[in-house]
């Protein structure tokens, strides 16, 4: 009985060490938007309450272009292109809730319909009557999303690496498990109830610098600042919950049967030959299923063009955009 007791005991301790060892304390919001935003940095408040973070920058009188982030990433992915473009158009980039500035709302909605919501909440803020929809990953999910719930107002589709309808989601998830794609161990891990009740305590640094390697192919992009701002953003106070409750609800619409066949809208698809995270063959089922799209894949490139090789694909996107005729704006 003693043996036991002494077994319990140390072994609470031992937990509870282990726990200490790897606790994290949240960062002060404050402290983070004052490291992260920037004088194009501004806020508007939704009709939920939500504070979300956007930026105006480029060419006021230019086509419009909204840029949306991927998972766990925000709006400063877009900052290369921001700096390359904004000669002739005009950008503008918001932090999804659960993400960047913006990070946890009151209502703790995070799927892909509050995103959405979200994004045209800014589209009205800044009273837009059509635009060019880029998006990157889950950026490039809620993209064409968007069209095919508001076709009237998207000009132009621009998809980078993006994610596919739910179907499309499980294949990719078979192939990971037979060695064709690599998921990061954090979305993994996200994704079990039981990580998501100690997540909230925990360091991510491990898993945050796991999960930018995975993103982006060996690229001198990848910098110690690069791995720190994603770090950071992930320890700002109230994100860490709302990254558990948006995972919590992931694929919340994976039986709705989505036909991009009705996406009549012109479409560029931007893909990394080496992204790892979604396999360069959905861009193929991209581009066979909308009927006004093309192609272009880099080589040695992953899962972040507008940063691994952003003169490059801002090139591209100037071309493709400069080639629409007849734009009504």
């Amino acid at each position: 009985m003693i043996w036991l007791k002494f077994i319990l005991v140390t072994s609470l301790l031992l937990g509870v060490g282990l726990v200490t060892s790897f606790f994290k304390a949240d960062l002060p919001k404050a402290e983070i938007d004052a490291k992260y935003s920037n004088r194009q940095s501004q806020f508007f408040m939704t009709e939920n309450r939500a504070r979300v973070h956007f930026r105006d920058e480029g060419r006021s009188n230019g086509l419009p272009l909204l840029l949306v982030h991927g998972s766990n990433a925000s709006l400063h992915t877009w900052e290369p292109w921001v700096r390359l473009l904004a000669d002739e158009f005009r950008l503008i980039s918001l932090d999804l809730p659960a993400h960047g500035l913006t990070g946890e709302v009151p209502d703790g909605r995070y799927d892909m319909e509050a995103f959405m919501a979200t994004i045209d909440a800014l589209r009205a803020h800044l009273a837009l009557k059509q635009f060019v929809f880029i998006g990157n990953s889950m950026g490039g999910g809620i993209a064409w999303r968007y069209t095919l719930a508001h076709p009237q107002r998207v000009i132009a589709l621009v998809l980078i690496d993006a994610t596919g309808p739910p179907a499309w989601h499980l294949e990719q998830s078979v192939m990971a498990e037979a060695g064709q794609g690599q998921t990061p161990l954090a979305y993994q891990l996200l994704q079990q109830a039981w990580f998501r009740s100690l997540a909230r305590y925990l360091d991510p640094a491990v898993l945050v610098r796991e999960g930018v390697l995975t993103a982006y192919h060996p690229s001198a992009v990848v910098t110690k600042d690069l791995v720190q701002r994603y770090y950071e953003l992930a320890l700002r106070s109230g994100t860490r919950d709302a990254t558990i409750q948006r995972f919590a609800s992931y694929r919340a619409d994976q039986h709705i049967d989505y036909d991009l066949r009705r996406i009549k809208t012109p479409t560029l698809i931007l893909w990394g030959r080496e992204d790892a995270l979604i396999p360069v063959e959905t861009a193929t089922q991209f581009q066979n299923l909308l009927p006004n799209a093309q192609l272009i894949i880099y080589e040695q490139v992953g899962h972040m063009a507008m940063e691994e090789i952003p003169e490059k694909s801002a090139a591209d996107l100037r071309t493709f955009l400069n080639a629409l005729n007849s734009l009504e704006l």
